[in-house]
């Protein structure tokens, strides 16, 4: 079987999680990925969104082992995928976007080694794939944080990496998560998280204009119900300013 396709005989399984995920039903969308790879250990899409999934619904859990547990498994799952299909968007897309997930959970020198990681990984992504939405966003945060990081951060960049995050800026940050809008239009997240940026850059219009769309949108899930009221305290808070 070739990297990327899916095995055969296991497409209508592949189409029933595809269903369960459009519909947010993501533990149920990963149990069928599961499903698939238990017999179909080198699935492709599978491996994708099943890490995915892990990353997405480890990020849910308040206690740290089960984050852990599920963001593990997430860059196994990631690993797999991208031994088999380096080339690939999605491969790439799921390497970064566990890695950022691991190091939520790692010690301060273990966090900012995984995080100067990422980029790579998203790069490769976009190369491959520019309208990747999530690639955007990853790329909007890994710019966020590496422009904004403290001094021992910094310090710590430059000793340890070279200096990766000299050049990175809100502008770009906010570039980037632009551009996941763009390709997303209706991904609570993405309008929350450029919010985010423009209130650090002092950007009150930009950032009152974008919390304006992003209370506007429908929400379907706890997460999106949850990331609206927090836009609609920002809002409140621009508005003081």
């Amino acid at each position: 079987m070739a990297a990327g396709e899916p095995a055969a005989g296991y497409e209508q399984l592949l189409q029933q999680a595809k269903e369960l995920l459009v519909n947010y039903k993501d533990s149920e969308a990963l149990q069928v990925y599961e499903q698939v790879l238990a017999v179909a250990p080198e699935n492709y899409e599978a491996l994708c969104k099943a890490s995915y999934l892990h990353c997405r619904i480890g990020d849910r859990f308040g206690d740290e082992t089960s984050k852990i547990n599920h963001f593990l498994k997430a860059r196994q799952l990631a690993e797999q995928a991208y031994a088999l299909n380096p080339t690939d968007a999605e491969s790439n897309f799921v390497m970064g976007l566990s890695i950022g997930c691991q190091a939520m959970v790692e010690g301060p020198r273990q966090r900012l080694a995984e995080i100067n990681q990422i980029k790579g990984y998203i790069d490769a992504a976009l190369a491959c794939d520019s309208s990747h939405a999530g690639a955007w966003h990853i790329l909007g945060r890994w710019y966020f944080k590496m422009a904004n990081l403290n001094f021992a951060e910094k310090l710590a960049s430059k000793m340890l990496f070279g200096g990766i995050s000299d050049n990175a800026t809100n502008e770009e940050a906010a570039y980037a998560l632009e551009r996941a809008i763009a390709y997303s239009p209706t991904n609570i997240r993405y309008y929350y998280d450029l919010a985010s940026v423009y209130a650090e850059m002092k950007d009150t219009v930009a950032c009152k204009s974008v919390l304006e769309k992003a209370i506007a949108l429908r929400y379907e899930t706890k997460e999106e119900l949850e990331l609206s009221r927090r836009c609609k305290i920002m809002l409140q808070q621009q508005h003081k300013s």
